[in-house]
């Protein structure tokens, strides 16, 4: 047996604590060695994202158990194909955004930089441990440790905004978690007699179909209102209330980690723990269709009331996400692997448009849609790259966003639904009114005075990361082949 092999099992467990390793060396390098405590943040992204790289190549499924409970309950850890696609995208957007925030930070002068980070890479463990969970139990720990370590970050500015925006971010997602989720838990352990994810559902839920179907009905709700970081309305506002934070938390927030764990977690119990046959049995499906389907609507339609840029990409997220939820409802192959794929596809998208947020308020200080007029003539690298992800989000070939959004439009066709396909198409053009319009006003629409935007810079440290990530969302169009045989090993 090669070093390799033997290290493979346990493999699942060392990438999570690879970042939980680089947060207590940048703690110890602190404040007076910045230099060393950001290498410490780059490094762990860069070592993490190699091993799950090393995963995916070496194949199979490693799993390792840490400790048993219970029967049934377990705190283990495995890296199925799901798992590994979401932690990839994960860990590469990671070094991406700690380039960024060196620059951020370092341009604004912000304080307390040593805890910023330290929260940062604690939020990637707790990310990772979400992606490789083996059960319901171990995602629930990794889940709530991911919503305390980011409660930090999303308050960083300590202002009284800040404060409110931190204290509705952890009443909401806390709050949906102990009332639903734990509930939700335990009610699929007395049911099941286990909280092992298996593909195609626990047998012995649909096992109970036809004796007990209200209450796994119920448990399907709890589960999908009480994953409250999918942002699904009407437990969605705390989203927007988080956009107090730095703008690399934002991007974090939307597209690294926070967010995508919710959905991530909503579709393993989609897929892993009902399955397509129980959810169809019991009409689960057309609760979490409907749930969605408004979701997108109303939140491309709020997000048009937006004039200030991050708060309009805020609800751009909120509904871009059920998209992802929309797919795996379909509950058909086109469907559900679009659905896996716009995980990735969305997050290289939206994770280039906070970063651009950020690269404007750095140079300009200006934070409104209305102040923007002309600045693609002083940034022009930044907003290149904002209109190269706009079009992926609306969903214009060949970029990452057209890919992920024809495979939804075939399962909606696949599924026989003119309305959820109408859904799909009226949203992608409340996608192109909402972006559309900040992209012209940057390009065409005359800005201010010469000698008001004379001093206006990008930052080379923050234009850098911006451009390959919106590289990428091109590239992604352009080559999905990856993407979608991953995301289409998953489905059931």
């Amino acid at each position: 047996m090669t070093a390799l092999e033997s290290l493979l099992p346990v493999m699942p467990l060392l990438a999570i604590l690879v970042p939980a390793a680089g947060a207590l060396l940048i703690a110890w390098s602190g404040e007076r060695r910045a230099n060393l405590r950001e290498f410490w943040s780059v490094a762990a992204g860069v070592v993490m994202a190699a091993m799950v790289a090393t995963m995916i190549l070496a194949g199979g499924t490693p799993k390792y158990t840490l400790s048993t409970l219970l029967p049934g309950i377990e705190l283990a850890f495995r890296a199925d194909a799901f798992g590994l696609l979401f932690a990839l995208g994960a860990s590469l957007l990671w070094i991406v955004t700690s380039f960024y925030s060196i620059g951020y930070m370092r341009s604004l002068k912000e304080h307390a930089q040593t805890r910023y980070f330290v929260c940062f890479a604690l939020a990637l463990s707790a990310t990772l441990g979400a992606a490789f969970s083996a059960n319901l139990f171990t995602l629930f720990l990794f889940y709530e440790a991911l919503t305390l370590v980011t409660y930090p970050l999303v308050g960083h500015k300590e202002t009284a905004e800040a404060r409110a925006g931190a204290r509705k971010y952890i009443i909401y997602l806390l709050g949906a978690a102990k009332v639903f989720l734990v509930a939700a838990i335990i009610l699929t352990y007395n049911v099941a007699g286990t909280l092992e994810f298996q593909k195609g559902g626990i047998a012995e839920i649909g096992e109970q179909i036809s004796a007990q179907p209200t209450l796994l009905l119920l448990i399907f709700a709890l589960f999908l209102f009480g994953f409250a970081k999918n942002a699904l309305m009407p437990l969605h506002s705390w989203l927007p209330a988080a956009m107090v934070a730095p703008t690399p938390v934002s991007a974090l927030l939307h597209a690294v980690a926070v967010v995508k764990t919710g959905v991530f977690c909503t579709l393993r119990v989609f897929l892993f723990v009902f399955g397509p046959a129980a959810m169809q049995a019991i009409g689960a499906d057309q609760l979490a269709l409907g749930a969605a389907s408004v979701t997108i609507l109303v939140g491309s339609l709020l997000a048009l009331g937006q004039d200030n840029l991050k708060a309009r990409l805020a609800f751009s997220t909120v509904s871009q996400l059920s998209y992802i939820i929309l797919g795996a409802a379909l509950l058909n192959h086109h469907g559900v692997t679009g659905g896996i794929a716009h995980i990735t596809n969305h997050a290289v998208s939206k994770i280039t448009l906070f970063l651009c947020a950020g690269s404007i308020y750095v140079s300009t200080r200006k934070t409104e849609i209305s102040q923007l007029s002309g600045i693609a003539r002083r940034m022009p690298w930044t907003m290149a790259a904002f209109a190269l992800a706009s079009l992926s989000v609306v969903g214009i070939p060949p970029t990452s966003g057209f890919a992920s959004k024809w495979y939804l439009v075939l399962g909606t066709v696949e599924h026989d639904s003119l309305i959820l396909l109408g859904v799909l198409l009226v949203s992608s053009l409340l996608n192109a009114i909402y972006l559309g319009p900040i992209v012209y006003k940057a390009y065409f629409e005359k800005g201010p005075e010469k000698n008001e935007d004379e001093q206006i810079r990008e930052v080379p440290w923050m234009v850098v990361p911006l451009v390959i990530s919106a590289a990428a969302s091109l590239l992604l169009g352009i080559f999905p082949g990856p993407v979608f045989r991953l995301a289409g090993s998953v489905v059931p």
